[in-house]
């Protein structure tokens, strides 16, 4: 399919808000549905690589020179939030991930908090690695780092860097097991 039907197909099935001077670049074979994507400021993008499969997910970039990027066979449930916001931030998921319903990744507060004049709040990018399989409402703040190959658990909120391989859970998220692998295929 030509990148001009791509771009009708997304704006068709999606609710699309795009400033003029950013960009959405699609891969092969995306399905991305019912999906809302604001992106605001100038020179920011949007990247689906091939195989990205997103239902119900809303998509924010707001600054300028933002990059967002969802990974190759990528599956991603109804109600996640990805927010890439201030200049120069990055939120990159990894290829092979799964998030569940509801997980929220944001670079920014969203709002300036301000100690002494000083901003004490700056934005800082979110990186996912390679197959992270992230639970149901499942938080990731600015800043972190989830390793590929990992799991977060249900409700918990990502504060920090978790390692590769590991199981993290909690309020703040902690690593619980190291070593481990898992399989999105159900075993009966």
């Amino acid at each position: 399919m030509s990148e001009f039907l791509k771009a009708i197909s997304f704006k068709l099935r999606n609710r699309v808000r795009i400033d003029s001077g950013n960009t959405v670049i699609f891969g092969h074979k995306n399905r991305i549905r019912y999906c809302r994507v604001d992106i605001h400021g100038n020179n920011n993008r949007v990247i689906f690589l091939d195989g990205a499969n997103l239902k119900g997910v809303h998509i924010e970039v707001i600054g300028n020179d933002c990059t967002l990027t969802i990974g190759k066979n990528c599956v991603i449930g109804e109600g996640c939030y990805f927010s890439c916001r201030e200049k120069g931030t990055s939120l990159t998921i990894g290829d092979n991930c799964m998030f569940s319903r509801n997980v929220k990744l944001m670079t920014s507060d969203g709002h300036d908090i301000y100690q002494n004049g000083k901003r004490i709040n700056e934005a800082a990018d979110i990186t996912i690695g390679n197959k992270v399989w992230l639970a149901d409402n499942t938080t990731v703040l600015k800043g972190c780092k989830v390793g590929s190959g990992s799991v977060v658990g249900i409700n918990s909120t990502v504060t920090k860097d978790i390692p590769e391989h590991s199981i993290a859970v909690g309020m703040p998220a902690k690593q619980v097991k190291s070593g481990i692998s898992w399989n999105e295929k159900l075993t009966f």
